[in-house]
């Protein structure tokens, strides 16, 4: 059973290995080793892990007391990240994340929620009825990024 609750800073370890695996596993389809690479490394700052965790809202999901996934939502409205588990993909992790972050941007009194996504997120958020705002290049450590900006009206 999926336990969803709020990270804490005893999380940071299991969280940053779950991103970097993530990213390091599922992307590799749209994006080039070296794009993975240089995306995967984000987990390596400690500090900006650390202020999500304590000033955002972040949430994970638990299965057995293990991290399957998390998100965090910034300035009340925008999606800033969803991740799961590679072994967790198309099991309900990432959906049951994204209803509990849609429930928070309506409480925090927005009625419409953003997100900037990869690629591979596209499909996922397409079917939760997101509509693509706009496709973008994302800089990262000087690498250019291609995704998309979605939204849904709630």
């Amino acid at each position: 059973m999926i336990q969803i609750r709020q990270a804490t800073l005893e999380d940071l370890a299991e969280i940053t290995s779950l991103f970097r695996d993530t990213v390091r596993h599922i992307n590799t389809k749209f994006y080039t080793e070296k794009q993975i690479e240089v995306w995967a490394s984000g987990a390596d700052d400690l500090d900006v892990w650390k202020e999500r965790i304590e000033q955002l809202y972040f949430i994970v999901a638990e299965v057995k007391n293990q991290i399957v996934g998390f998100s965090y939502l910034n300035n009340g409205y925008e999606l800033e990240g969803l991740y799961v588990s590679k072994t967790y993909l198309r099991r309900t992790v990432g959906s049951k994340l994204l209803r509990i972050m849609e429930s928070r941007v309506s409480i925090n009194g927005f009625d419409v929620i953003k997100a900037h996504i990869s690629i591979n997120a596209l499909d996922f958020f397409d079917s939760h009825y997101y509509e693509v705002d706009k496709k973008q290049k994302k800089n990262i450590k000087g690498l250019a990024f291609q995704n998309y900006v979605v939204s849904r009206e709630l």
